[in-house]
């Protein structure tokens, strides 16, 4: 029997879910390491990607290789380069589909060495700019009646980091993850879907040389069920999940990418 009900389309072409046609995504943090990689993952799969990031070298280098994409410079820590890379989105493209909060900071640190200021400027780069960001952004989203805000977590806003000390990042993450809810449910009857992508320890610039260093590679081995760290490309398919039509039915949820380790 052929089935002609009014989702037969999906049901029989279900990859066409993930597809991003037409849609405009801002990516931030976009200049290196797992940034870099949903910038191009978003644009492979149709979307015109808006990349920002501090570094404008590597950003214009970058958006050479989308076709459609566009670069902008920005400091996430200052409030009105976050204002000028959504201006220039819009005057460029008139809208926002996907937003990706992806730029963020860390450092390992003992609370008794941490600064008040290290602590207020994570807080300002990994809170409050995804928070301000959200605003600008869903401002144009909710006008429409539709899109989709993915806030990069990690896991260690759902659990602490020990032995590794860095109050900072899981005090900013826990944040996140929770800030997600709040405007899931504020946005939710407004079309708008708010959703965080929680990894767990993969090569970024931010993990600098755990990939290779043994001692950090026998603490990952000894606490994740799957006994490694990620691969970039084990990324892409959350992200597009949360992305796209595929994950249309998905909102407030951080989605756990780390191998098993807050499963313990």
């Amino acid at each position: 029997m052929t089935d002609t009900g009014p989702h037969s389309s999906n049901v029989l072409d279900p990859l066409s879910l993930f597809r991003l046609d037409g849609q405009v995504a801002i990516v931030t943090g976009a200049s290196s390491g797992l940034g870099e990689r949903f910038a191009r993952v978003l644009g492979a799969m149709g979307a015109n990607v808006v990349v920002a990031a501090r570094r404008l070298d590597r950003l214009e280098a970058l958006a050479a290789e989308l076709p459609g994409s566009l670069a902008v410079q920005a400091d996430l820590s200052i409030a009105e380069d976050r204002e000028r890379l959504v201006s220039e989105t819009l005057e460029r493209f008139g809208r926002v589909d996907v937003l990706v909060n992806n730029a963020g900071i860390g450092s390992a640190v003992r609370i008794e060495d941490e600064t008040l200021e290290q602590f207020q400027f994570a807080m300002e780069v990994n809170v409050t700019a995804l928070w301000h960001l959200s605003k600008l952004c869903g401002e144009s989203m909710v006008a429409a009646g539709s899109g989709s805000i993915i806030n990069v977590a990690s896991m260690l806003g759902h659990v602490a980091s020990a032995p590794v000390k860095q109050m900072h990042y899981c005090a900013s993450k826990g944040a996140v993850i929770n800030m997600t809810r709040e405007l899931a449910a504020q946005w939710g009857r407004k079309g708008v879907r708010v959703n965080a992508l929680s990894p767990g320890w993969f090569k970024s610039e931010m993990t600098g040389d755990m990939d290779t260093d043994e001692s950090s590679q026998a603490f990952v081995k000894a606490n994740a069920l799957l006994p490694r760290m990620g691969n970039a490309d084990e990324l892409d398919g959350a992200l597009l999940l949360l992305a796209s039509r595929a994950g249309g039915y998905m909102t407030g949820h951080s989605l756990l990418v780390d191998g098993g380790w807050t499963a313990r």
